[in-house]
């Protein structure tokens, strides 16, 4: 397969977006549990009750008359940009070279892909390194796709072609019939059809087919599907509990106040709050290039990052969340939170979701802990889980 390395073309005032990131950083927080060095925009309702946090604001004075300085200014803009091309360009050299030596199986092990993953993933090659850390190569056979994508289709094939007209009406090549996504989600359900369909399929096969090519989405899916994401598209919620208990154990230790008004006065349920966004990969609740940059890090963390970017957007929410008065506007507020209460960057975001007290490492084993205590309760009442991996139909002559 050839690669094209793509010369992108900076604004010289916009800096670093998620298609050339930074570093996210661990930032620590305060004693008051505001993120020091975070930056959120003026308007975030996080600024005026968050300790620790100032809306900063920039005087202007006009443009000097000398022109002098006038051209050393347009000077040193050029170069600035010149800079965050030749940047952009080794991080896709550094990821190309990556990408051909590191076995994939072997990624999300791998502390120099980890490395690069901070430093940001350029747009270009992006798709190919979400191949990479999901190892979707080797769940591909050759023309099962086509043959999938083929075959009767699913019953919930109405409510698919609802969905991709509602979720991606700006996207008209993904809207026809016999487009990829339809393609795609008719090829997976038939494959996994055990999966019980909801929006968020759509979703977040949609928005992998943004970037990548129409198979190598499909296998990017399965892999997503099969390492984290299917057992919240079973028919029994347990997964959902499970890792919606563990946010709610991390709101509670870095935002009492918060955590008391919404778990305690208002009573809501952390699957109530959790379920939009793991069922979505935040798709729809976060914009595009933030999304990205939050796959970027979730296919190499795993479901950490998903309590993360719930802290975060909590976060951004938390003025609107103390003075709502309802439970319904809580969630309404969380599912799509104003862009203008977001970090202006979508690192800065991440900056925000690294932030947090959250030990990435006890929330796996706490989460395993609680699926074998969950499923063994489960099991003695009689309930029939369904084992991840279980399930798959391909076609029988393959």
């Amino acid at each position: 397969m050839d690669f094209e390395l793509v010369r992108p073309n900076f604004p010289s005032s916009a800096g670093r977006s998620s298609e050339d990131s930074t570093s996210p950083g661990l930032v620590r927080r305060s004693e008051s549990g505001a993120g020091e060095g975070i930056h959120l925009r003026t308007q975030s309702p996080a600024l005026s009750i968050s300790s620790g946090i100032s809306g900063t604001s920039r005087i202007t004075t006009g443009v000097s008359s000398d022109s002098a300085a006038f051209r050393s200014k347009a000077s040193s803009k050029a170069s600035t940009s010149e800079a965050s091309m030749d940047a952009h360009r080794q991080r896709e050299q550094k990821w190309m070279s990556l990408i051909s030596t590191v076995p994939a199986e072997q990624a999300r092990k791998n502390k120099k892909v980890r490395k690069l993953l901070g430093e940001g993933v350029p747009a270009s090659v992006r798709y190919l390194v979400w191949s990479l850390i999901t190892n979707a190569k080797s769940k591909g056979v050759a023309g099962v796709y086509n043959q999938l994508s083929k075959r009767v289709r699913v019953a919930a094939f109405a409510d698919m072609e609802r969905d991709v007209k509602r979720c991606f009406g700006e996207h008209p090549l993904l809207q026809s019939t016999e487009g990829p996504l339809l393609n795609l989600l008719q090829a997976y359900l038939t494959m996994v059809p055990d999966v019980q369909y909801s929006t968020g399929l759509t979703l977040i096969a949609g928005h992998t087919l943004l970037l990548a090519p129409e198979e190598d989405a499909f296998w990017i899916f399965v892999s997503m599907m099969s390492s984290a994401l299917r057992p919240y598209f079973s028919s029994n919620s347990t997964q959902m509990e499970v890792d919606a208990a563990l946010f709610s154990r991390a709101l509670e230790a870095n935002d009492v106040q918060v955590s008391k008004k919404v778990l305690v006065d208002m009573g809501i349920n952390p699957a109530h709050m959790c379920f939009p966004w793991f069922t979505t990969l935040f798709v729809g609740s976060l914009p595009g290039e933030y999304v990205n940059r939050v796959w970027d890090l979730f296919l190499f963390e795993g479901v950490p990052i998903l309590i993360r970017v719930g802290l975060a957007i909590l976060y951004c929410c938390r003025r609107a969340i103390l003075e709502a008065t309802s439970e319904d506007a809580v969630l309404y507020y969380l599912k799509r939170p104003q862009p203008t209460w977001l970090p202006p960057t979508p690192d800065a975001f991440m900056t925000l979701a690294f932030s947090f007290k959250v030990k990435d490492d006890d929330v796996r084993k706490q989460r395993i802990k609680m699926e074998k205590q969950v499923k063994k309760q489960a099991q003695s009442q009689g309930i029939r889980l369904v084992a991840n991996g279980s399930g798959i139909s391909l076609p029988r002559d393959v």
